[in-house]
């Protein structure tokens, strides 16, 4: 459970119509696999120990004290089990009928949950059987052997607490609950639940696996908690139904698991407590009313000890894996680039932009923007004045690749040689042209900047930022440099995003030779061409001086989306990249990311406009307030005790 991970089951056991004994044995074999397996909160489907399908022998009395003695024996078998388990039955209580979902901890029969909302329509008929379960809770005295017994709790206002793990608060539903308007797993997620179990047993006709995966994932996201919804398979009777077994555990809107449909079995999710909490933190929307419905809360235990992760992390959270995923996420990054340009573009009255262009990247990826934004607004092309700008660092392949992008695209060209108004600039201030400092480098970017602001105001027109979310992240910027712009399109992108962009664009433009220089770009190494190139060849590559670009943009994600500690990072960074990385790389730039993300934060705090495309974003207007002299001690104290 180290890191706010833990491991969840949804079973489906094969049962016997009407045989509890039988169903017990079963459930217990299989709630040993699980609980093997490390699960610590496992779920068994709607009245699995009798079977939904038992019609009107649910009147009978038999059937019912067999269910009652198939509980206990499962309750029993789970005394040596580590976990939380979830059990549905018919109860009676007070000469009525209830379908429940009983909580196992340990041995002990902790609480029982009814069933609030009772289908009576098409083919259920749970009315003729059940009653309504009551909201708050009230007492049930239980003997649960021959030795001893004990009041538990009987309601649907319960949640299960574990003092092991702060902050998992587990509460219970039971199939129609979740498919009504005002589902109860809503007040319970209100009421502090961060993870919701639902024992279900939803029959399959066409199309309603699609609905359920988007009832559970979008229930799952609109509480910002755990759901694990375990639902009855194969032993149910086919007499006028088939159920499939479909189980799904999801997590904030993202199915994690999801059962094959019609064969019977386990799912396994490791569900991310921190995620959650952080999530609920981050939105201030999310309040807790727990004060207006009476809860109950019962403790139950767990071993603290390392929950193992099957759960995948991406290398690349900011990009789809699925190429259709990526080609639509791509499409809309460009409308929403595109969009706030022509906004800006439109409000100030502008139709000139300036673009420094360098055959990197990122101007690449703003050059194209630009021209999809002059599209947009009918204005064209030919005013946008692409502006290469040749010093010291340049190499030719960079250069050819600027002036063909430029005439494919067909903008305006022009090339300002910078090499002269930087050398008298060092012989201003006293810089020695051999020495390749610093202020070598930024004197450069220094003079570029000028160079596009002057030509903007001489054609009226708007400078277009270059610089994408990574490099603003690191600071890997040069202040009032290429720091600065009027509007900075690529402001919200990653590095890693940025390629995808540019790669899907190459592929769509339906143009041979713009899309042969678009891929020469993605393949030309990332640099700031500020230093001399050796031989002709790019001598300054950025990653190998702050490091990886796919490294700083996993830290980003998990930095910023949900404020994980250096650890927490560190441990998914070596599940994500395998053996890419060695655990001392791994660990060596995700302290140069705290480094630079901590002290750079002055560039970050007076950025251009630019718009969000994400999740994630730094802008200090529309994401990341952070104080520009913040300590990064306590972050980079964590690395070091690893």
């Amino acid at each position: 459970m180290k890191h706010g991970f833990i491991k969840t089951a949804a079973v489906t056991p094969k049962i016997r119509v009407a045989d509890p004994e039988y169903n017990g044995k079963e459930m217990i074999r299989l709630m040993k696999e699980a609980a093997g397996k490390g699960a610590k909160i496992i779920v068994f489907p709607e009245l699995c120990i009798t079977g939904y399908t038992c019609g009107d022998l649910f009147l009978q009395e038999t059937l019912l004290r067999g269910a009652r003695e198939a509980l206990f024996a499962v309750a029993e078998a789970s005394a040596d089990l580590d976990a939380l388990i979830f059990v549905g039955l018919p109860w009676v209580k007070e000469g009525k009928l209830y379908n429940v979902a009983a909580a196992l901890n340990r041995g002990e029969i902790i609480g029982m949950v009814p069933k609030t909302c009772l289908p009576n329509y098409g083919e259920f008929y749970e009315l003729r059987y059940f009653v309504p379960g009551n909201e708050e809770p009230d007492f049930l005295w239980l003997e649960q052997d021959k030795k001893k017994g004990d009041y538990i709790p009987f309601g649907t206002n319960q949640i299960f607490t574990c003092e092991d793990m702060p902050g998992l608060g587990v509460a219970a539903e039971i199939c129609e609950d979740v498919w009504v308007p005002e589902p109860p797993s809503t007040r319970h997620a209100m009421a502090g639940a961060t993870v919701v179990v639902n024992c279900s047993a939803s029959d399959e006709t066409t199309g309603k696996g699609e609905y359920r995966e988007a009832l559970i994932g979008g229930q799952s996201g609109r509480l910002v908690c755990g759901y694990i919804y375990a639902n009855a398979g194969e032993g149910e009777s086919t007499q006028d139904l088939v159920f499939g077994g479909h189980s799904l555990i999801a997590e904030n809107g993202r199915i994690l698991s999801r059962a094959l449909r019609f064969r019977n079995g386990i799912i396994y999710g490791d569900l991310d407590l921190g995620r959650i909490l952080s999530e609920r933190r981050r939105m201030t929307t999310f309040y807790s009313r727990s004060s207006e419905k009476r809860y109950s809360e019962i403790g139950f235990r767990l071993k603290k000890e390392d929950t193992s992760l099957e759960r995948r992390f991406s290398p690349r959270p900011f990009v789809p894996d699925g190429r259709e995923d990526r080609e639509r996420r791509c499409e809309e990054i460009l409308s929403i680039q595109v969009q706030g340009l022509k906004k800006r573009l439109e409000h100030t009255g502008c139709s000139q932009a300036v673009v420094g262009i360098s055959g990197g990247l990122d101007s690449t990826l703003a050059l194209l923007v630009t021209a999809k934004a002059f599209d947009a607004l009918s204005i064209p092309r030919e005013r946008i004045l692409c502006v290469t700008m040749p010093c010291f660092g340049t190499t030719d392949r960079t250069y050819r690749n600027a002036c063909e992008l430029t005439r494919r695209l067909k903008a305006s060209l022009r090339e300002v040689d910078i090499r002269e108004a930087v050398t008298v600039h060092f012989r201003d201030i006293g810089q020695d042209s051999g020495n390749r400092d610093v202020t070598y480098e930024n004197a450069q970017a220094r003079e570029r900047t000028q160079v596009l602001m002057d030509l903007a105001n001489q054609t009226g027109g708007l400078v277009i930022g270059t610089g994408d979310m990574s490099e603003l992240a690191l600071g890997w910027a040069t202040y009032n440099g290429d720091h600065m712009s009027m509007y900075g399109v690529n402001a919200g992108v990653p590095k890693t995003l940025v390629r995808h962009l540019v790669r899907y664009y190459a592929a769509s433009c339906g143009d041979p030779e713009l899309s042969g220089v678009l891929l020469d770009v993605l393949d030309t190494p990332v640099s700031p061409e500020l230093l001399p190139p050796e031989d002709g060849v790019i001598s300054q590559k950025t990653e190998d001086l702050v490091g990886p670009y796919e490294l700083h943009d996993f830290y980003l994600y998990y930095v910023l989306r949900f404020g994980y500690s250096p650890s927490k990072i560190f441990r998914l960074a070596k599940l994500a990249f395998g053996d890419s990385y060695g655990e001392d790389e791994l660990r060596k730039w995700l302290q140069v990311f705290y480094k630079r993300f901590f002290s750079q934060q002055f560039k970050r705090s007076c950025l251009p406009d630019g718009p969000k495309v994400g999740s994630v974003a730094v802008s200090p207007r529309g994401a990341l307030r952070m104080p520009s002299d913040g300590s990064a001690e306590l972050w980079l104290k964590e690395l070091k005790d690893l």
